[in-house]
């Protein structure tokens, strides 16, 4: 299998299309499947036993929400 490269993306998307993909996502969870999404000219795949967690930050000035899925390296195809 061929290793990948570390990397740390973060990608913008207007309401429309996260809503769109939130959707995708969604519908794939209920479903019991994997999800594959495109970011940033990668192909993701996402396995249907990948652990979901919602993260808050606050600071001083400013808030963040972040949706996380997280799955082992090489796990299920």
């Amino acid at each position: 299998m061929k290793k990948k490269k570390s990397r740390d993306i973060t990608k913008t998307y207007s309401v429309k299309q996260f809503i769109a993909k939130i959707r995708r996502l969604a519908d794939s969870l209920e479903k019991g499947g994997r999800f594959n999404i495109q970011v940033a000219n990668e192909n993701i795949r996402i396995p249907e036993d990948a652990v979901v967690n919602i993260e808050h930050e606050r600071s001083k000035d400013s808030e963040e929400l972040e949706f996380q899925l997280t799955w082992k390296s090489g796990a299920k195809k």
